[in-house]
């Protein structure tokens, strides 16, 4: 795991640290204001926007189960699962949303 050092020195400030923890454990709390299966009940709703899910292979926090689950659901959208964990500073997963965004904005520039 690579930690960011600019990220390690943000987390030292107190009041940077409780904000994000209140507005993280506010989502947690509140189930991220989805009903269960919500995601994959109502992938209809945006099946039509063109879509890349990247997850990281060894995340602890969001089983990559969801992101198979959802790929199942969801075929006109891309997978690709990396190795990495959960953070986007980690480089396969910044390199694939990289790749990702850049494909994207060739498609849009056109």
């Amino acid at each position: 795991m690579v930690t960011e050092p600019s990220i390690l020195a943000q987390a030292q400030d107190a009041a940077y640290a409780v904000a994000f923890a209140r507005i993280e454990n506010h989502y947690f709390t509140h189930a991220g204001f989805f009903r269960p299966d919500q995601l994959l009940e109502d992938v209809d709703k945006i099946r039509h926007i063109p879509a890349v899910i990247v997850h990281g292979q060894y995340d602890m926090c969001c089983p990559v189960r969801n992101a198979y689950d959802l790929s199942a659901a969801w075929p006109e959208a891309e997978l690709h699962v990396v190795l990495a964990g959960h953070a986007a500073t980690e480089p396969a997963i910044a390199a694939a949303l990289i790749a990702a965004t850049d494909r994207f904005a060739a498609v849009t520039a056109r």
